[in-house]
C-alpha cells in the first residue's frame, strides 16, 4: 500500500506510461504498481518496439531498462530524442548500474532521471509524479508560445535540437527545412550562427536566413539557445521596407543590406552599383525615414523587420 501522499490523485488524469524492459518480472511488477495508481500502462520488450509504440501513442513518461539485448536503453533513448520531432516524454532509466559513468551516460542520452533495480515502487511513483508534472508545465508553456504566434525552437550549444513548439516542428518537417535541420541537428551554417550567439546581446544579434526561412535569436536558458523561426520569401524584407517608408525597390534593397551591417562598398558590390549611386540612394532613404545617419536608419529598419 502506498502512502497517502503518493496516491493516485497526485498523478495527472489519464497519464500514459510506456515501460521498455526485456524482463517479464519487471514489466509485471511495474505495470501493476502504475495501474494501481491510475495510470494507463503500455509495455515493450525491446528498444525497437518501444520506439514504435512511443511514436504512435505519445506517452507521458517512459521507463527504460538501461541494459537490454540488441538496442540497449541508451541507444533507444537517443533515437527517441533525435529527429525532427524528438519524443517529449521524460525518460527515467531503470538500471542496476550505479557507477557515475553509467548515470551520466543515461543523462547524456536524453534521460531526465534514473532509479536503481530492484525497483522501490514508492520511489518510482514519486519520480514519475515529479517528471510528468514538470513535462506538462513545459508543454503548456510551449503551447502558450504557439498561441502567441511564436514558432520557437531550442537548440543545445552543440547544435542538437532540444525541443520546439508544434508550429516550429511542423515547419521543420517541410522538404526545404532539411537544409537547416537534419536528423535533429543544425546544419553547419546554422550551427556556426548559434555558436556565435553565446557572446552577443539579443539586441545586436543578426537574424539567420536560409532555405526560405528566417531565424531570430530570442535568448538563452541554461543549456538551451532559443530562436523564432518563420518562412522567409525572397525579397520579402525589401518589400516590407519599401511599403513602410515609401522607398523605391532599389532604395529598399540598399536599406536592407544596411541592416545587415554592410558598408557602402559592400552594398555596391552586392547590388552591382557604384559607391556613388549607393550614397545617393542612402540620401533618399535618410530623407524618407526622417533620420540623418546610417546607424539610426539601420536600427529603425531592423526593428521593423524583427517585430
Amino acid at each position: 500500500m502506498l502512502p497517502e501522499t503518493l496516491s493516485a490523485p497526485l498523478l495527472p488524469a489519464r497519464s500514459i506510461a510506456l515501460v521498455i524492459d526485456d524482463a517479464p518480472e519487471t514489466l509485471g511488477l511495474i505495470s501493476t504498481a502504475l495501474e494501481d495508481n491510475g495510470m494507463t500502462v503500455l509495455v515493450a520488450r525491446s528498444g525497437a518496439e518501444g520506439i514504435e509504440l512511443a511514436r504512435r501513442v505519445r506517452p507521458d513518461v517512459i521507463l527504460m531498462d538501461a541494459m537490454m539485448p540488441g538496442m540497449d536503453g541508451f541507444e533507444t533513448c537517443r533515437a527517441l530524442k533525435s529527429g525532427p520531432r524528438p519524443e517529449p516524454a521524460p525518460v527515467i532509466f531503470m538500471t542496476g548500474l550505479t557507477e557515475s559513468e553509467h548515470i551520466l551516460k543515461g543523462l547524456r542520452a536524453g534521460g531526465v532521471d534514473y532509479i536503481t533495480k530492484p525497483v522501490v515502487v514508492d520511489e518510482l511513483i514519486a519520480r514519475i509524479i515529479t517528471h510528468v508534472l514538470n513535462a506538462r508545465a513545459i508543454a503548456s508553456a510551449r503551447m502558450a508560445l504557439e498561441q502567441a504566434g511564436q514558432s520557437v525552437l531550442a537548440f543545445a550549444p552543440d547544435g542538437r535540437l532540444a525541443w520546439g513548439s508544434p508550429g516550429a516542428l511542423a515547419l521543420l518537417e517541410t522538404a526545404e527545412a532539411r537544409a537547416l535541420v537534419a536528423e535533429g541537428r543544425a546544419s553547419a551554417p546554422l550551427a556556426r550562427w548559434l555558436a556565435g550567439l553565446a557572446e552577443q546581446p539579443i539586441s545586436t544579434a543578426q537574424p539567420f536566413a536560409g532555405s526560405g526561412f528566417a531565424l531570430k535569436y530570442l535568448g538563452q536558458n541554461p543549456g538551451e539557445i532559443m530562436v523564432r523561426i518563420k518562412r522567409h520569401a525572397e525579397g520579402e524584407n525589401e518589400s516590407l521596407l519599401a511599403e513602410a517608408f515609401g522607398l523605391t525597390d532599389r532604395e529598399a534593397e540598399v536599406l536592407f543590406w544596411l541592416t545587415r551591417g554592410k558598408t557602402n562598398r559592400d552594398i555596391a558590390e552586392i547590388l552591382e552599383l557604384s559607391a556613388r549611386t549607393v550614397n545617393k540612394h542612402l540620401e533618399q532613404v535618410f530623407h524618407k525615414m526622417g533620420v540623418d545617419n546610417r546607424t539610426s536608419a539601420a536600427v529603425i529598419a531592423d526593428r521593423l523587420l524583427n517585430a
